[in-house]
This record gives structure tokens, C-alpha cells and sequence, in this order.
């Protein structure tokens, strides 16, 4: 608690007369110099509440003594008077720029000069209370967020860790390596970002890139409800076993529709939209609802990107590996269906990303 009073003037009867003023409010602590007024705050600058500092010294001068302690950060906590004779206006202005909360005049009446420094501490006093409870609040709202951060986090990988078991499910279910799913995820985080940079429209954040590249794993949940005969038939599907794969979008829809209280809500939204939607295409020759340009979800597009153009450049064991060049120009001139213009100009963009990214993790895959 600071209780005291630096009494700082060269002169030995000044310094007596204010020690006597100011006993009955404050411990008392005297200096000569400013030399020596500033070794007294380096020890004990904690408790002291208020400095008396006469301008006209010796060695250093009131005026020198105020720039080291604002420069120390000394004038936060601790106010000080001018205790002066000198009348100048260019003395008081100088002295309330460097920071003086208040000057008295030498001479002085003892009851009025005991009344305004009280006054002067009271309100430091209350000041440095609430810096101090703002402080303490500030320090408490950090903690908090720290660890609603590390929820979050925890949040976040509890829901990449669902997805990508149900994903992995699917992966095994449907024959396949796991290579698609780590493929697929890969090229939607790639386009999603071009689309992020490029088309503000869409409101993505890089938040939601990670969670539409995550929920890409489980655009084909679905296939746990097709029968093997139709999932694992190793030629053409004929025309009513294709109608009967199709519903792996509706049927992983309902599925990921019926998962409650597990994981986060936007995860959730968005696997659902890819799981229905990434089949769709922009000119509403799609399935399931044949949605057209923009009522399609700008995730489910975006994953139906990436999920045709790892097929393509994927080996099947009914077909071979297209090459990476011919695979983009399939896609851009509308062999695979028609993709959204903007998605396009994206893809163009994300080329050599797609390419580099295929031939980094290239491993056989088979449907």
C-alpha cells in the first residue's frame, strides 16, 4: 500500500515544513537533489504516493526529474506537485506537459497545500484502483479465452476425428484405399481457397475452408446403404442399378441428418449439403433435386470438383488413369457435367496446385 511522501528541495527548512504539513496523512521520506529523489524511488517507488518536487536544484532540477521518471513509467502511479517560487507561466506549462498533476506556489498557506495534495492521491488512489480491477479483469477474460480456444480446439478435433472414422467406414465399405478420401480433401481445400481469395460473394473464411475440406470425407456415407451386388459390381451398372446408387446422396443425407449431439452444428450442415448435393451440377442435369446455378450449397460444388477430378485421374478397374492434362480439359469443357463459371476460372487458377497435389499421393485406386 502506498503510504508515503517524497519531500524533494535543496533547501533543509522547506523540506522540514512539508514533512510537518503532510505527517499526519503520510509517512514522510526526504531528498535534497534530484539525483537523490531518484534513488529513493528506484527502492522504494511501491509505496510511495505522492512526490513534493521543488524545481530549483542542485545537480538535477525538478524539471529533469520529472522526464526520467516519465520516461521510467514512474508518473502512472505516483502524481507529483510542483512546490515552487517560480511564477512563470512557461514553469507551469513545462511542468503539466511533462506530466505534474498539480503545482503550489511558494508561499503557501500549510492547510491549503495539506488539502489539494490529499486531494491528488484520493484520486491517483482511485485511479490506480480501477487500472488495477481493469487489469485483473483483463487477466481473467484472457484466461477464459484461453480456454474457450482450447475448447474450441478440442471441439474441432473431435469433429474431424467423427468424420473421419465415418469417412474411413465408407473407404472400406466401398473396397477402397483411403487414398480418395485424403484426395479429395486435398483438391477441395485447394479450390476452396482459390474461391475464398476470389469470390468474397460466397463468405468464406478460412475457418470454413477447413470445415467444408473436413466434411469432403463424408461425400459418399451414403454407399454403406448399397447392397454389395450393386456397390462392388465390378462392370457397367445397368440403368436401374445406377438410379439405385444414385440415392447414396439422399441416403447419406439422412444418415448424417439423424447424427445429433455429437459435433459441432456447421460441421454437420455442411457434410449433410455435400453428402446431397455434390452429385448436382450447374445446369441442373444433377442428382438428386436437379438444383440449378447457385441454389446449389457453394460446398457440395466445390467438393464436386475435386471428387470428378480424382476419378478421372484415378485408376478403376473399369477404367485407367486419365492423364492429369486431359482430366482438366474434361472438366472445363463440360465432359463430366457443367460446373459453376466462377468455380471454373478457380480451377484454371488451382491447376498446377491440383496436378502437384494428384502426384504427390498418387496411389492406385480401386472401385
Amino acid at each position: 500500500m502506498r503510504t508515503k511522501a517524497l519531500i524533494v528541495d535543496d533547501v533543509e527548512m522547506n523540506r522540514a515544513l512539508l514533512c510537518e504539513i503532510m505527517k499526519d496523512n503520510f509517512d514522510t521520506l526526504e531528498a535534497a537533489d534530484g539525483e537523490e529523489a531518484l534513488s529513493v524511488l528506484d527502492r522504494l517507488q511501491q509505496e510511495i504516493a505522492v512526490v513534493l518536487l521543488d524545481i530549483i536544484m542542485p545537480k538535477m532540477d525538478g524539471f529533469e526529474v520529472l522526464e526520467k521518471m516519465k520516461a521510467l513509467g514512474y508518473l502512472d502511479k505516483i502524481p507529483v506537485l510542483f512546490i515552487t517560487g517560480d511564477t512563470s507561466e512557461e514553469a507551469e506549462l513545462r511542468g503539466f506537459e511533462l506530466g505534474i498533476s498539480d503545482l503550489i506556489r511558494k508561499p503557501f498557506k500549510p492547510t491549503q497545500a495539506k488539502k489539494r495534495v490529499n486531494n491528488i492521491v484520493e484520486r491517483f488512489t482511485y485511479k490506480n484502483f480501477l487500472e488495477d480491477k481493469v487489469d485483473e479483469q483483463t487477466h481473467a477474460l484472457q484466461e477464459q479465452n484461453q480456454i474457450l480456444i482450447e475448447q474450441k480446439r478440442r471441439l474441432e478435433e473431435g469433429n474431424v476425428k467423427i468424420i473421419d472414422v465415418l469417412g474411413t467406414v465408407v473407404e472400406y465399405r466401398n473396397l477402397e484405399s483411403g487414398e480418395h478420401i485424403k484426395r479429395v480433401k486435398g483438391f477441395t481445400e485447394i479450390l476452396a481457397k482459390y474461391v475464398m481469395q476470389n469470390y468474397p460473394e460466397y463468405g468464406l473464411t478460412e475457418e470454413k475452408v477447413a470445415v467444408i475440406a473436413s466434411a469432403s470425407a463424408l461425400h459418399d456415407i451414403g454407399k454403406i446403404a448399397i447392397p454389395d451386388n450393386i456397390l462392388l459390381k465390378p462392370g457397367k451398372l445397368t440403368e436401374e442399378e445406377f438410379e439405385y446408387m444414385k440415392t447414396h446422396t439422399t441416403r447419406g443425407y439422412e444418415i448424417l441428418s439423424n447424427i445429433e449431439g455429437i459435433w459441432d452444428d456447421e460441421y454437420r450442415k455442411v457434410g449433410c449439403e455435400i453428402c446431397r448435393y455434390h452429385h448436382e451440377r450447374y445446369n441442373g442435369k444433377g442428382y438428386p433435386d436437379h438444383l440449378i446455378g447457385e441454389e446449389i450449397p457453394i460446398s457440395a460444388q466445390i467438393v464436386s470438383v475435386a471428387d470428378v477430378y480424382d476419378a478421372l485421374v484415378s485408376k478403376r478397374v473399369y477404367k485407367s488413369a486419365f492423364e492429369k492434362e486431359q482430366a482438366f480439359q474434361m472438366i472445363l469443357d463440360g465432359k463430366c457435367g457443367v460446373f459453376s463459371p466462377k468455380l471454373m476460372e478457380c480451377f484454371k487458377s488451382a491447376k498446377e496446385e491440383f496436378e502437384g497435389f494428384a502426384t504427390s499421393i498418387s496411389v492406385p485406386h480401386i472401385l
